[in-house]
């Protein structure tokens, strides 16, 4: 089967999305979050709400299947409408067990909410790719998959069945997959980086062949030809969309294989030199410790004592 570089570097981000719980609110009412230094995702299921975030200019109104995801950098808050005094959230939440706040009367608003923990690998995609606030609405063509899943999430919060919290947490992981397709369809309006890099079109044909064979010792002409464009309008292209030249591309996708590797395999680094396309164990560990900082066993040692700490 093609290999799906989108697909290839979720696997590496480690990207786990978890819903922490639900909110109905009613009548007027504020509610105001602290910088959550971490994705968020809060998504309308019914009704329709007010999204104000530290340091942008205009709040944001979220309608019945909208879904806001925040960069985690700054503090917002949600509301009835505008002017309402906001109330601290983590107070509210704290002293409310179970997954479903009520605040105010009636139920004129429910949404969902949640966080997406990453890897390192994750941070360094995701975390300076995002906007403050990214907006997909009910209309974009993923919205109807999200709304199924939106209605699936709300009813395992509520339903108190067995194995709810696994069910939502593998239903959290599918809308984030769509949330993230949603940004990528507007991959001009991303920054230069691998995320835009992974929605374009033009250089999609190389990444497929990196992502499929990384080992291989690929060489520039090859990826341009891939590409159906000549050398210097794909190397134009290729960093103009993802930041850097293919081959640091390239050795960039190397190192974080091999960190995964070091991390979570017992590979040795002989051959884990090999396996990501040097030709001498030395040539890779000089190559990884130019990158990382430390060599590839140290980095081992160090990444294991983490997870056993």
């Amino acid at each position: 089967m093609p290999v799906d570089p989108l697909s290839d570097t979720l696997g590496l981000m480690d990207a786990r999305c978890v819903i922490s719980g639900g909110f109905t609110a009613g009548g007027d009412w504020a509610l105001r979050f602290p910088r959550p230094d971490r994705l968020k995702i809060t998504a309308v299921v019914k009704g329709s709400m007010w999204v104000a975030v530290e340091g942008m200019p205009d709040a944001v109104r979220l309608e019945r299947g909208d879904v806001a995801v925040f960069d985690g950098s700054r503090a917002f808050v949600v509301a009835s409408d505008p002017t309402p005094d906001p109330v601290d959230a983590t107070r509210l939440f704290a002293d409310t067990p179970g997954p479903m706040i009520r605040y105010g009367g009636g139920e004129d608003v429910v949404f969902v909410g949640g966080h997406v923990e990453l890897g390192r690998a994750g941070e360094e995609l995701l975390l300076h790719a995002l906007p403050p606030l990214l907006h997909v609405r009910a209309a974009a063509e993923e919205a109807p998959v999200l709304r199924w899943l939106l209605d699936q999430l709300l009813r395992e919060l509520t339903a108190g069945r067995a194995g709810a919290d696994f069910a939502a947490d593998q239903l959290a992981q599918l809308m984030f997959v769509q949330v993230l397709r949603a940004y990528l369809a507007d991959a001009d309006a991303l920054p230069a980086g691998r995320l835009r890099a992974l929605a374009d079109e033009r250089i999609s044909p190389a990444l497929r062949l990196m992502h499929a064979d990384p080992g291989r010792p690929w060489q520039l002409e090859e990826l341009a030809r891939a590409a159906a464009m000549s050398r210097t309008s794909f190397a134009q292209r290729f960093r103009a969309v993802a930041g850097v030249p293919p081959l640091t591309y390239l050795l960039d996708w190397r190192m974080s294989l091999a960190r995964r590797a070091l991390r979570d395999g017992e590979t040795s680094v002989s051959a884990l030199a090999q396996k990501v396309g040097y030709t001498s164990e030395s040539a890779f560990s000089n190559a990884f410790k130019r990158t990382t900082g430390v060599a590839p066993r140290r980095y081992r040692d160090v990444a294991r004592a983490a997870l056993t700490g």
